[in-house]
């Protein structure tokens, strides 16, 4: 298993779930999730094998030996089972705050995604406020499934920013909504 320079602790665990370092052997089923769900997703074309193992080899394999990587990437697992990713990325260090990314199994999306979502914001959230310390995590979601936001609500994000026609996608100018978290434990290390 890859490890992380950066963090002390590698694995976090939630009764039978985990996030577990990014791993290689999930990289087909993340690339077909991608695709299944590019509609959501700042992807402006459908992934090749080419461009994932690429994307593993030149992007993802470097995020593990820096000293401040600008994402830190996770397997979400059910036992050994993958059943999607996420991370934190567009890492700031010195706001110490990170966008949270997530895509999980399609197939699950439609009838478990709340569970899901909620499960991988509890070990987000360990993994940005106790291991990092960082000071606030936040989404970015393209204003295309309003589902989302009360799960956000319901795990203490509040609506932080709406950008107004923001994106353009399938036609038309679409908003972005952005939530936010603060650590509440969160106290400035100087």
């Amino acid at each position: 298993m890859n490890s992380y320079r950066k963090l002390n602790k590698q694995e976090f665990h939630k009764n039978e779930y985990s996030l577990v370092p990014l791993r290689y052997q999930d990289r087909t089923a993340i690339m077909k999730w991608r695709n299944e769900q590019i509609f959501h997703l700042r992807q402006n074309k459908p992934l090749t094998e080419t461009d994932q193992e690429n994307y593993f080899q030149q992007i993802v394999s470097k995020l593990f030996t820096a000293e401040n990587p600008n994402q830190i990437l996770f397997s979400y697992l059910h036992n050994d089972k993958c059943l999607g990713y996420g991370g934190l990325v567009h890492i700031n260090w010195i706001d110490e705050n990170a966008e949270l990314s997530f895509l999980m199994d399609t197939e699950l999306e439609q009838n478990y995604f709340e569970f899901h979502y909620t499960n991988y914001l509890d070990l987000i959230k360990e993994l940005a406020f106790d291991e990092l310390k960082l000071h606030k995590i936040y989404t970015y979601a393209f204003d295309l499934r309003p589902y989302l936001y009360p799960i956000l609500e319901k795990n203490q994000f509040f609506l932080d920013a709406r950008l107004q026609q923001h994106t353009y996608f399938d036609g038309q100018f679409r908003d972005v909504v952005i939530h936010g978290l603060i650590n509440p434990n969160y106290k400035k290390i100087i």
